[in-house]
Formats: C-alpha cells, structure tokens, sequence
C-alpha cells in the first residue's frame, strides 16, 4: 500500500512540476508602455517596460542592450521572465548591476523566447544618468 501510495506521489509531483502550456505566438509584438528607469544608482539600475503577450515558449528574457555612447551599445543585460496565457499583456524588468556613478547610459530593449527566438520588437534608443 505504501508504495502504490509513493508511486501516486511521485506522479502527481511530477505533473505539477511540468512547464506551462505554450502560448499562441502573437501577430505582431508591441511595446506598449515604457521603458521607463524604475531606479538608476551606480549599484542597480532597473529598466521596465511593457508588451502585448509575444506568446511562444512559456520562458522568456528582457533584454538590455546598454552602453556610454549610444553607437556602441556593447553591454547586454537580460532576466527571464515566465509567461502567463491568460494575460494579454507582458511586463519585463531587467536589472543592471555595477554601472559607473553620474555617467549617462543609453539603451535599446527587446525580449526573446527561451528558444533564442527573438519577439522582433525593439525599442528607440533611450537614455539614463547614475547617481
């Protein structure tokens, strides 16, 4: 009994353990809102923005391309994030750590999915300034 009880555990365990269901890839990925600096400090910069759902693989990345001069953004940044099906909307937030005090940064963001499939959305060049 004990171990039809185990074997009953483990099937159950593993079930919940599996990754979530794919969501349908969208037409067309937008950002939507941002990005925008949730806090810039020499120790942790933190960049949000917003997308209709991209769909495809249930994990996905926000990317940070990020450099001082706004022709060579040499550094990259990323976080994963998990989607959700029923939301028809994204939020990603990707950290930057160990930048330089008052220096001004220039970034790009996009997001790919867990496949290396980019979501084809990039955003205009914006900028920011450590403290």
């Amino acid at each position: 009994m004990n171990r039809v009880l185990m074997i009953l555990a483990a099937s159950i365990l593993s079930l919940l353990a599996q990754e979530s269901p794919t969501t349908p890839r969208a037409a067309r990925v937008q950002i939507i809102q941002g990005p925008t600096i949730e806090l810039a400090t020499q120790y942790l910069t933190v960049i949000r923005w917003t997308t209709n759902n991209p769909g495809g693989s249930p994990v996905h990345y926000g990317i940070v391309h990020y450099g001082t001069n706004p022709s060579r953004l040499i550094e990259t940044a990323k976080s994963p994030i998990r989607l959700n099906p029923g939301h028809s909307s994204t939020v990603f937030r990707v950290r930057l750590d160990d930048l330089k005090a008052r220096t001004t940064y220039y970034f790009r963001v996009d997001s790919m999915g867990a496949n290396g499939e980019r979501d084809r959305v990039t955003s205009p060049i914006g900028r920011f300034t450590t403290r």
